[in-house]
């Protein structure tokens, strides 16, 4: 497990996570060790990068799942999973660039423009209540 660790730089504390996760396989040896294929080094790579790059451990799981005989994904796996996963992460960018530019507007706010505020109260839906306090911000 230590050398696993130290060749992948993935804590070992990750590797027993990902090991119950079924992410990655070991085989015991008699004397209880684990011992890991050489693949786990690729599977360990294509995790970490997977979600270095924000994509869930859910839909990495679930592609490791999809190889056949489960085994260690190829280039090839990789710029067919990357390709798949490019327009929601094309998605979630403008998403989040969207939040950075509404947020920017909200900077020192202290919501005292909650009529116009395109976070918390898009299209003043609060005035339409009525006057006075709606919401409770803590």
């Amino acid at each position: 497990m230590g050398e696993v660790a130290e060749r992948s730089g993935v804590a070992v504390s990750a590797l027993h996570f990902y090991e119950r996760e079924g992410l990655i396989h070991s085989r015991r040896t008699a004397g209880n060790q684990r011992r890991f294929r050489r693949e786990v080094l690729r599977r360990l790579s294509f995790i970490r990068i997977a979600q270095r790059v924000g994509i869930p451990l859910a839909e990495i799981r679930s592609a490791l799942d999809a190889l056949p005989d489960g085994r260690t994904p190829t280039r090839q796996d990789w710029e067919r999973l990357s390709a798949q996963w490019r327009e929601e992460l094309d998605d979630r960018i403008h998403r989040l660039q969207q939040l950075r530019d509404d947020f920017t507007g909200c900077i020192g706010c202290g919501c005292l423009s909650i009529d116009r505020c395109s976070l918390v109260n898009p299209g003043d839906r609060f005035g339409a209540e009525g006057p006075g306090p709606r919401r409770l911000v803590g």
